[in-house]
């Protein structure tokens, strides 16, 4: 059976993870960072959150000087809901190198979330604006969901479109046009976006079987909608939208 090349390097560093206490010995502290630093984001992707922050403190302890360390750091901080920490190791981030269109983007969304919304905006424009930055979609649908927080949907819109325009595939950002085509009545727009986001991604979430339910019943497809319905409850049955069905029946 043969291995893709991300599951060689998944099984590589859980090797590395079990049977080693670190890099070895003959590695300079930069690439001992590197090496923690690898493992904790990994870790983060299984969600595996406390052995994450074991390896991204190690990878600290090694190299503090190093902002994608404190980007990591703080985007693990943000998945344990402590907020205060976040920010500092963004923060700590841009202070070693504020030209990092990464660590804009991430803080900018974490600002935006937190409520500070002008703030937020500043680090993603300054995000989007990057000559360097390849992947200006990100900052764009950050930029519209930092909108749609603050309520104003017309200018979340035009920042998710433009996401597009630069990456029509982009699946976060069609999720986006699909729930505010949604919201609009144009369902036959919010299913042309359903379909594209369906398209380019492997696994459905809750969130966007929902609204495939939603805009389905919506045309008066009543057979797809209860498909949608019915994988819903199968697959995501403790999400809330499986408890927003359940309630619904239950009335």
């Amino acid at each position: 059976m043969k291995l893709s090349w991300r599951v060689i390097v998944f099984l590589s560093l859980i090797t590395c993870a079990c049977v080693s206490t670190g890099p070895s010995n003959s590695t300079t502290s930069e690439e001992k960072a590197i090496t923690y630093l690898e493992m904790g984001v990994r870790y983060m992707e299984m969600g595996e959150l406390r052995t994450a922050k074991e390896s991204l403190e190690k990878a600290l302890d090694w190299d503090s000087n190093n902002a994608s360390i404190h980007d990591a750091t703080a985007v693990l901080y943000e998945r344990i809901a402590d907020p205060e920490n976040a920010a500092s190791h963004y923060r700590s981030s841009l202070r070693i190198d504020d030209e990092n269109p990464q660590t804009q983007n991430n803080y900018g969304r974490f600002l935006c979330e937190q409520g500070q919304f002008e703030e937020g905006m500043r680090y993603l424009e300054s995000a989007v604006n990057m000559p360097l930055n390849s992947r200006k979609w990100f900052a764009l649908t950050n930029a519209g969901r930092c909108w749609l927080k603050k309520g104003d949907k017309t200018k979340a819109e035009a920042y998710f479109r433009e996401a597009l325009l630069l990456q029509s595939d982009y699946a976060p950002a069609l999720l986006e046009m699909l729930k505010i085509s949604y919201s609009s009545g144009q369902y036959l727009s919010a299913k042309a976006f359903l379909q594209r986001y369906q398209s380019n991604v492997t696994v459905y979430n809750a969130e966007s079987l929902w609204y495939g339910m939603q805009v389905e019943r919506a045309l008066e497809h009543l057979s797809l909608a209860e498909q949608y319905r019915k994988k819903l409850l199968t697959d995501y049955p403790l999400s809330e939208e499986a408890s927003r069905v359940l309630h619904t029946i239950r009335e």
